[in-house]
């Protein structure tokens, strides 16, 4: 059940661009905050130049366009923030030195800065820092402030960044605040009480292709998959007899208007299958729904608080997470 999803603290939203991720992650806060959690949507910005530009996530949620890492509230229940590398980084020099002002001095130094930003694995460390900071708020009576964070993770290979980079950081700095910060890191993305990650895609041969590779890697990292998200799934109105009938006529009569939309049914059908013989986690199948934008999200807000998601079969003899 998707009440389960809602009892951790962060879900990861992933998936190859197009295959509605964005809009699912605004979907899913929605659907969240249905269900009686106070939710954080976040946003990761990949780069500095981002932080000016206005976010199409927020825009879903109908949050208001304001520059910078401010948490914004948008309805009651919901709030929305950018992640940034530079704000988690700062956020780390004022917990690791002396005096807050040290920190922003620091952070005023463009020889730091260039430093920070040119290193890939220390920029993610910004995020995951920013994300814990976020985690870790409490309301005056000690309970969370934000009793579940969704990140909207912006590509397939930010995802599996966030996933090797513990890993990466451990290697080269195993002590000090970094490697306290970065196992505190991996106690909260390794744990399948508090986190898991959502693997949105297609009923698509590639799109699923894709999917299951990275949910191998995911695996490989032991960050847990919490489900997958097969979306736009084709509507099917023939019983196994109308199909059958139908195809006697196609092959019958020749090629027709509706024989490519037989054939996408099939696509999507055989992808279905295959996603859910192969991917180690429940698999929620949710249909093309018409609108698109903050109406949209509400139509698949709505699915999602009905739907119910249903383990996914592993077929004798195929080894789970692996491509078939």
């Amino acid at each position: 059940m998707l009440d389960a999803l809602w009892e951790r603290r962060a879900l990861l939203v992933s998936g190859k661009g197009g295959v509605g991720k964005t809009t699912l992650a605004a979907a899913l806060a929605r659907a969240a905050v249905a269900a009686g959690k106070r939710v954080l949507l976040a946003e990761v910005e990949v780069g500095s130049d981002e932080q000016d530009s206005p976010s199409t996530l927020g825009a879903l949620v109908g949050a208001p366009r304001v520059s910078g890492p401010q948490v914004q509230d948008v309805s009651p229940g919901l709030s929305f923030v950018r992640l940034s590398a530079i704000e988690g980084q700062r956020l780390f020099l004022r917990d690791v030195l002396p005096l807050r002002v040290m920190a922003e001095a620091a952070m005023r130094t463009r020889a730091l800065r260039r430093f920070l930003e040119a290193a890939p694995a220390l920029r993610e460390m910004g995020v995951l820092y920013q994300m814990l900071h976020f985690v870790h708020r409490t309301r005056p009576d000690g309970s969370p402030l934000y009793p579940l964070c969704i990140l909207d993770l912006p590509a397939t290979g930010h995802a599996l960044a966030i996933a090797a980079l513990p890993d990466t950081l451990l290697s080269v700095m195993p002590g000090g605040p970094v490697g306290r910060s970065v196992r505190e890191g991996l106690a909260l993305l390794r744990d399948p009480r508090l986190t898991g990650a959502l693997l949105a895609t297609l009923p698509e041969p590639l799109p699923v292709s894709e999917t299951l590779e990275l949910a191998t890697a995911i695996q490989r990292h032991r960050i847990p998959i919490a489900a997958g998200v097969l979306n736009r799934m084709p509507d099917n109105p023939f019983s196994p007899d109308g199909r059958a009938a139908v195809k006697r006529l196609l092959d019958e009569h020749g090629p027709h208007l509706g024989q490519r939309a037989m054939e996408r049914l099939d696509r999507a059908r055989e992808a279905q299958a295959r996603l859910a013989g192969n991917l180690p986690a429940p698999l929620l199948t949710v249909p093309e729904l018409p609108g698109s934008g903050p109406e949209l999200v509400e139509r698949l807000a709505t699915y999602l608080t009905r739907s119910t998601v249903h383990p996914a079969a592993t077929p004798q003899g195929a080894r789970a997470g692996v491509p078939s």
